[in-house]
């Protein structure tokens, strides 16, 4: 299933670069729950698969009708940042497959400009299985996409964008992230940085300690890691890892987020949603801040449209949008915009 992207037009001309997993999603509605137990899944559970593993999957629910989609939490970013009218760029690596094909036709229509790497191995895919009761259960095969190597990258790759956006899930290659976060820097790009995983955070700590003092300057946090980050609450959190970083930003569930700025603080509420799926929700919420600090906006209209994006992402099943919501989304954010200016 492919989106395509109708983008809106603004007056500048900033680029957004991302770099992460290139996953996949493969959505399958299954009509009741003992394909899960016949695979020994458990029910609302997400786990890593191997090659073998994933056949064996694919080959249980051939006869389910699938949906498909780019995935991968820095892909989403950059998929949100390109249907808000703003250039954008992705860095992954996929396999010489079907997958692999459609995942770049795919970015291509949604407007972002693939920087895709090739493996042997592949590609990349999280099988997603949908109970008639809407709990979702992930088999994530990183295949291709784990294979993404320092040596991958060059300096071509970051000229003539902005702002350079890493997912966490990359961070335990540490020699990748070193790499990418200096030539980002040295092309003068400002790095952003979502934390993605506290268990990730609480493994490489000393790393993105050092990393993040030195070469970062947006972080995205949620609760879980941010306590992981610094042992602490969100606020005490967020005042924390302000101190590293020229912009931290800790989002708390419903109850919207956090952002701190040198001396500058404040709280967001969230956008009211009926919330069937939080899948891309902090992806999302980073697509609508990076677009607006990107367009010069106070950190204030940052944080609303990043919470307006997703608080509309959590009313779908998964992290795509169609063209009609992102339309009223887009609408939205000239109504923000003037409100606060």
């Amino acid at each position: 299933m492919q989106y395509l992207c109708r983008k809106k037009t603004y007056n500048f001309m900033k680029k957004i670069l991302g770099m992460g997993n290139a996953l996949t999603d493969i959505l399958l509605q299954i009509d009741n729950d003992e394909v899960l137990f016949s695979l020994n899944l458990l029910k609302g559970g997400m786990q890593l698969i191997n090659t073998e593993r994933s056949q064996e999957i694919n080959d249980a629910v051939g006869n389910f009708t699938k949906i498909m989609a780019t995935g991968g939490s820095a892909s989403n970013t950059i998929n949100g940042i390109t249907r808000l009218g703003m250039a954008g760029g992705f860095v992954g690596k996929i396999g010489k497959d079907d997958i692999g094909l459609f995942f770049t036709n795919d970015s291509v229509n949604n407007g972002v400009k693939p920087h895709l790497l090739t493996s042997e191995t592949p590609s990349g895919r999280c099988t997603v299985l949908v109970s008639p009761d809407t709990e979702r259960t992930l088999c994530t095969y990183l295949g291709a996409a784990c294979e993404l190597e320092a040596s991958d990258l060059n300096a071509e790759m970051f000229q003539g964008y902005d702002i350079f956006h890493i997912e966490g899930y990359l961070v335990q290659n540490h020699d990748l992230i070193r790499t990418a976060v200096s030539l980002a820097k040295q092309a003068g790009l400002k790095v952003s940085v979502d934390l993605a995983s506290y268990n990730v955070v609480e493994d490489n700590l000393e790393f993105l300690l050092e990393i993040i003092h030195e070469y970062v300057d947006i972080v995205f946090a949620n609760e879980d890691e941010a306590r992981a980050f610094t042992g602490k609450e969100p606020e005490e959190a967020l005042e924390e890892i302000s101190e590293h970083c020229r912009i931290a930003v800790v989002k708390v569930g419903k109850d919207g987020s956090f952002i701190k700025s040198g001396a500058t603080k404040l709280q967001i509420e969230p956008r009211k949603s009926n919330c069937i799926d939080t899948t891309g929700a902090g992806d999302l919420y980073a697509s609508g801040f990076l677009f607006g600090l990107a367009n010069n906006y106070s950190l204030e209209v940052c944080g609303k449209i990043g919470s307006l994006i997703s608080g509309n992402v959590v009313e779908v099943i998964g992290a795509k949008m169609t063209d009609d919501v992102w339309d009223v989304i887009n609408g939205e954010i000239e109504k923000i915009v003037k409100s606060v200016n």
